[in-house]
């Protein structure tokens, strides 16, 4: 089995005509023997990462419709990523038809000349971030669906208060370290009218990179660099830089991890407040079942099994509460937000915060704006 698949790897590499097999230290060319072993290196860290997972929704879940539609086609399939980019002699961009099933993230995605020239990437908001080098291909699937934009279309005009039919929950999608990392570049987040967002998130040139931090076939994070620089920590969680008390809970000691969470908690009690006392209807939020935000009939903060089904999906939206629970999801769906752009995250979080208190009763005493 597992030389079959550094066989069927060998040949995707060979076909792409890059296969990944770098020059030794001394400049000389591995041999044959070097060549395969290097070969199986990046092979068996490819197959332990989730781009290979072949059993994971993110590759099966169309496997009963028999084909990947367009929309969803460039980050759920390579043949539908190597459209996107052009490789397979449509015009780049664009996802021109559906996809095979039962294709994950594999060598071509990732080393056709397309893809090791791609150094620039529009996002949902139209915005096309340039100068992306080695992240380029990490960002067309890291980006999300929506942006600001895409709230501010389905809310402008409308009373932000009143309960609209014509409202409902607007899903980031998955994934979107890119969007939270570029912060008011591309407008991942719904940024406030008046309010001013931070830009890009910027770090140390050695870790400034998606690549620079994740090993790019396992994907795991590189943790060594993080606790040279930030010592005294352990995990890279507890590292913090800005030392206010943004989530008013009087707490400092842990890492800026712990204010996001903090705040994001404080966000969910705001929205279900908010459902309950000006949308007239309780909501609930379950993080693993689509559309996520479901009329809570006991209004016990919890969504069970029996409520989590999308009959039962919340409808009572409200402007107000869309921006908020977009922004709620932002941060939900990007579990390394405060690696990847704490500030942003933080201020997404505190001005959705400071909306709902203008319509129901929230302590804002307290909080820091970062």
């Amino acid at each position: 089995m597992r030389i079959a698949r550094l066989l069927l790897l060998l040949l995707v590499a060979v076909f792409a005509g890059t296969a990944p097999l770098a020059a030794q230290e001394d400049g000389t060319e591995p041999s044959g023997a070097e060549a395969l072993e290097s070969l199986s290196d990046f092979a068996e860290a490819w197959l332990s990462g989730p781009h290979a997972d072949y059993r994971s929704p993110s590759f099966t879940h169309w496997n009963e419709d028999g084909e990947i539609p367009p929309r969803c086609a460039a980050c759920h399939s390579e043949t539908g990523f190597l459209d996107w980019l052009g490789a397979d002699g449509s015009a780049p961009l664009a996802v021109d038809h559906p996809a095979t099933i039962n294709t994950v993230i594999g060598c071509a995605s990732c080393h056709v000349s397309e893809a090791e020239t791609l150094d620039a990437t529009p996002f949902p908001s139209g915005v096309t971030v340039t100068g992306l080098g080695t992240s380029a291909t990490c960002t067309v699937c890291h980006q999300g669906l929506a942006s600001t934009d895409t709230v501010v279309s389905a809310t402008e005009g409308l009373d932000p208060d009143a309960v609209s039919d014509d409202l409902s929950f607007i899903n980031v999608h998955y994934g979107i370290a890119a969007a939270v990392m570029h912060g008011a570049e591309v407008r991942g987040g719904f940024q406030y009218e008046g309010r001013s967002y931070a830009g890009r998130f910027t770090h140390v040139p050695s870790a400034n990179s998606c690549v620079a931090c994740h090993e790019p076939h396992t994907t795991e994070v590189a943790t060594e660099g993080c606790l040279a620089c930030h010592q005294g920590v352990t995990e890279i969680s507890a590292i913090r830089t800005r030392h206010a008390d943004f989530d008013g809970d009087g707490n400092t000691a842990g890492g800026i991890a712990d204010e996001i969470a903090g705040l994001h908690a404080r966000l969910h009690d705001a929205i279900r407040a908010y459902g309950r006392e000006i949308a007239g209807t309780p909501i609930g939020y379950h993080p693993d079942s689509y559309p996520y935000f479901f009329a809570d009939g006991n209004d016990d903060g919890a969504i069970g099994a029996d409520e989590a089904i999308y009959p039962n999906r919340y409808q009572s939206w409200t402007p107000r509460l869309v921006r908020a629970a977009y922004n709620y999801q932002v941060v939900a769906k990007d579990k390394g937000a405060w690696a990847h752009h704490p500030q942003y995250a933080l201020q997404l979080l505190h001005d959705s915060l400071e909306s709902l208190s203008e319509s129901v009763d929230i302590d804002m005493t307290g909080l820091v704006r970062p």
